[in-house]
């Protein structure tokens, strides 16, 4: 069985079958080791693939016309071909164009301008394999916005000096320094390269095939400060986050931890929710009049049946008759009467299992959420069974992961009961106070 340097030693020759030499009886130190000596073939391989893309890109150049390697291998452009010779994206092959552009060339063109120093300081880093090719392109993005207004050799000294601290810090890292060396040699230039960025802000839905809807989005510096921020404290002990003295905080943060969801999902229940609480107090300068309404569509057999099928309105997948049960809780039901033809015979009054009266009950009885804690803002009635004597209060990301709980009666106050007993601790306000509610 080959060892790993036999396999590393075997990387470039292509006439022998390649298998990965086995790493699981390798030691901490040597594993890591091990990596690391990948890395630098990465380097070097990347610098040699940096160099053949810039070949291909020369003799693909627009003005050889369908004469070019690309237009006659039948594509458009060099990034299309080398794509499609190495089976990567076409984001790849283009920093890899982009980055043969600063590689010292052996071609004699009289015409061409004189390379910058500073970019020939990333492109000598490259063709040495000092740093990777995506590095080159982080370093090189980064300088490049200041060039305009900062002379050729403080850029240069600036490269340098990313070059060599590119091997000891990430990509990501070396991102955040690269930027703030360009921001400190051009503050200048730091307004019109803030509203390039706000410019390029986006957020978009698509429908997936599978009945989900994707959501897309690009956060300009200012909006990544206020969303990210809610997001971390929101997922903060699932991460790593700071252990808390305070018992509440404890707490909650020992909830988060257990929470069935993962990080991404309890993320996102903390965005629907905040969006969904931020609905209901507009005032109409951001929505307009109309209020955006969450709306469900299920017949009354299958409501009074429990079962079938309920359908979000502009959704195309159904949900089940539980979730119909949930949102008619939260927010009533309108009555609609169609004949066989689909004709609308009758559009009934809103029904409300709650009055807003009976909500501030329960809000004082409960506390909030019974399940987590939640403020009263943050809340829905559940209504496990349609008794109206055991509704309760919970938040949405509750009554979302909810179903196999119901509620009890017992000392004058409601209680959740899990398959196989009951939960002692979720009980209302009033109840943990030892009051007589009645009273």
């Amino acid at each position: 069985m080959a060892s790993f340097t036999d396999s590393l030693a075997l990387v470039g020759d292509l006439s022998v079958p390649f298998t990965p030499a086995p790493v699981g009886s390798f030691p901490d130190a040597e594993l890591l080791a091990a990596q690391r000596s990948i890395a630098e073939a990465r380097k070097r391989l990347e610098a040699l693939a940096a160099t053949v893309a810039g070949e291909i890109a020369h003799r693909s150049r627009r003005e050889l016309g369908n004469g070019g390697l690309a237009r006659a291998n039948g594509v458009r452009s060099a990034e299309d071909l080398i794509a499609k010779v190495t089976g990567g994206s076409r984001r790849d092959a283009r920093t890899l164009v982009t980055t043969s552009e600063l590689l010292p060339s052996t071609r004699q063109e009289p015409a061409a301008p004189p390379v910058p120093e500073w970019r020939r300081v990333i492109g000598a880093a490259v063709a040495d394999a000092g740093i990777s090719v995506e590095a080159a392109s982080v370093i090189r993005t980064r300088l490049e916005a200041a060039a305009d207004r900062v002379a050729d050799e403080v850029l240069a000294e600036a490269a340098r000096m990313l070059v060599a601290e590119a091997p000891a810090l990430t990509v990501e890292e070396l991102a955040a320094r690269a930027a703030f060396a360009r921001d400190s040699l051009d503050e200048a230039g730091i307004p019109a390269r803030e509203e390039a960025l706000r410019a390029s802000r986006s957020l978009r839905t698509s429908a997936q095939p599978d009945g989900m809807t994707r959501l897309t989005a690009l956060l300009d510096p200012e909006s990544a400060a206020v969303v990210v921020p809610i997001l971390d404290a929101a997922t903060s002990p699932r991460r790593g986050g700071p252990r808390f003295v305070d018992p509440d905080a404890a707490r909650r943060a020992d909830d988060i931890v257990r929470d069935e969801r993962t990080t991404e999902q309890l993320a996102l229940d903390v965005f629907v929710d905040l969006l969904r609480m931020g609905a209901r107090v507009d005032d109409g300068a951001l929505l307009g009049d109309r209020k955006p309404a969450v709306r469900i569509l299920v017949t009354q057999a299958d409501l009074d049946r429990r079962s079938g099928a309920a359908y979000f309105e502009g959704q195309t997948d159904a949900v089940s008759v539980a979730t119909a049960e949930r949102f008619i809780c939260a927010g009533g039901a309108v009555p609609l009467l169609f004949d066989g033809d689909g004709r609308v015979l009758n559009l009934g009054r809103e029904q409300r299992l709650f009055s807003e009266k009976q909500r501030l009950a329960l809000a004082a009885r409960d506390g909030g959420c019974l399940m987590c804690g939640r403020p009263p803002s943050w809340c829905e009635v559940e209504l496990p069974g349609f008794d109206g004597r055991l509704s309760v209060f919970s938040c949405s990301g509750w009554g979302r992961r909810s179903r196999g709980w119901s509620a009890v009666a017992g000392c004058c106050r409601p209680r959740c009961r899990r398959r196989g007993g009951l939960v002692p601790r979720l009980v209302s306000r009033v109840a943990r106070s030892g009051r007589d509610p009645r009273s």
